[in-house]
This record gives C-alpha cells, structure tokens and sequence, in this order.
C-alpha cells in the first residue's frame, strides 16, 4: 500500500458503501496507519467471498487478509461496532469513536505578565483565563484534559463542539478585553482531528502533538486547524480561510493550515 493516503482510503470506503448491498455486507469503519502505510476495515459480511466481490467491484482493491473478529470482543475495544442512533434537535454527528478534537490555548506573554503586573495580578488575569476558557469547554461538550500553566488542553467528541467552543473562548477574551484595556489577555488556538492514544485520563500522539504545534504557531486572538477538520466539517469550507502549509516541529511532511474567524462583526 505504499503511496497510498487517507483521501484515497476515504474514496475506497465511499465506493464499498454503494456496492456493499449488492453482496449482502456492511462495510462499518476503517483505520489508516501513514507511517506504516497499512489499513484495517471492519465488515459485517456473510463470508469472505462476499467481501473479496464487493471490494473488487468498487474499486479492484482486494484485502490481503481477511480475519474473522467476535463482534462482541470489537465492541469492548470500540465501545460499538454499529452507527450511532440519529442526532435529535439538530446537535452535531459526533466523531467515530477513538477519533477526538484536541485543543490547545496558549495564553501571550504570561511570564511578561507576571514580570509586569506582579505575581498577585497576574494570577487573578491567569484565573480569569481559566473562567473563561471553562466556561466554553462547558458549553460547549468540551473535556479538560489538564491545565498547562497559561494554557489548557482539551477534547470534544464533536467536531463542530470543537470549533463552536474555540470561537465562544476568544469572543470571551475579546469581551474581557473591551472592559479591561488597561490587563487585555490574548489567547493562541491549536485544533486538530484524529485518533490520539489515550492512557491515565490523558492523551498522546501525533493528533496531540499537532494541536500543540498549531497552538505555538498561531497568532494572538488566532485559531488554527487543519485541513483534516475543514473536511470532515459540517461547515461550508468557505468558512475558514487558508493559511498555507508549515512544517511543523517533529513532522516530516507539510501540514496545510486553515484560520477559523470568529468575529461576530
């Protein structure tokens, strides 16, 4: 499978989905690892047969091997192995499951801060951060993973939970900063996708890793996502706006970059 990328898997996955009835399986969700350049997909399929047809049909791509899984010994690792019922009251599809939202803030110039104003000052502008910051993780189904001293790391199940709660926390610190312009704070923002490894209540890799990258290169008052997330948004693509590529530290390949405007003007 070498060359292959996830878009390319995403378009085979698309295309077993229009041939899967045709041959009496269900193709449920699949995996990509890039760096060993492997895929795992998980089919409900009366036999091997049925599935070595149906991929052939769709794009030619038959599997090397095909192993048989207790569907009861897959759910206890994926917590299900069917969809979801359908989201009531228009609230966001959440992600597959394992796949999170990962965010980082970056409070500016904390240790200037604090050389500034002093350290009790200080500390009540770095609780107020915290208010803030909280408050929208609450509101918007966000999870605090741990507080990083002048930032905090959190995830969301939903995609557009993430994004709707980056743009509520700088509104937040925007309207602080109207009533404080003598204290103004100003918040950096890193957002990415993917399937972070969790351990401990906390999470690891290159998801992670990312997120905190694009949190080191955003500006002040700036949210930074990936193309991973314009994609695999419910929003229109012309909402967010391009930003070129970086190569970000401990990555070997350019990421494209994408601005999220959350000025309510």
């Amino acid at each position: 499978m070498e060359g292959v990328t996830r878009h390319v898997l995403a378009n085979a996955h698309s295309k077993d989905l229009q041939t899967q009835g045709k041959y009496g399986v269900r193709f449920i969700t699949y995996w990509f690892d890039e760096v060993r350049s492997t895929a795992f997909c998980l089919v409900d399929a009366p036999n091997k047969e049925a599935i070595q047809r149906a991929h052939d049909e769709a794009h030619g791509d038959v599997p090397s091997e095909i192993i048989e899984v207790d569907p009861a010994v897959v759910e206890a690792f994926l917590g299900r192995v069917t969809d979801p019922p359908p989201i009531k009251g228009g609230e966001p599809a959440p992600l597959d499951a394992g796949a999170r939202a990962i965010m980082f803030t970056d409070l500016q110039d904390s240790t200037a801060m604090t050389r500034r104003l002093g350290d009790a000052k200080a500390m009540h502008l770095l609780r107020v951060h915290n208010v803030l910051t909280r408050n929208a993780l609450r509101e918007h189904a966000g999870r605090e993973i741990k507080h990083l001293g002048d930032g905090i790391m959190a995830s969301f199940a939903s995609i557009e939970h993430a994004l709707e709660g980056a743009i509520a926390i700088q509104r937040a610190f925007a309207s602080f900063n109207v009533q404080n312009a003598t204290t103004p704070l100003h918040l950096r923002i890193g957002l990415s996708v993917g399937e972070p490894v969790q351990d401990d209540n906390d999470f690891f890799g290159a998801t992670v890793q990312l997120a905190s990258r694009l949190c080191s290169h955003a500006s002040p008052d700036q949210i930074l996502t990936t193309e991973e997330t314009v994609e695999l948004s419910e929003r229109e693509k012309s909402r967010f706006l391009s930003r070129g590529t970086i190569m970000p530290k401990g990555f070997d390949y350019a990421i494209e970059v994408y601005e999220v405007p959350w000025s309510a003007a």
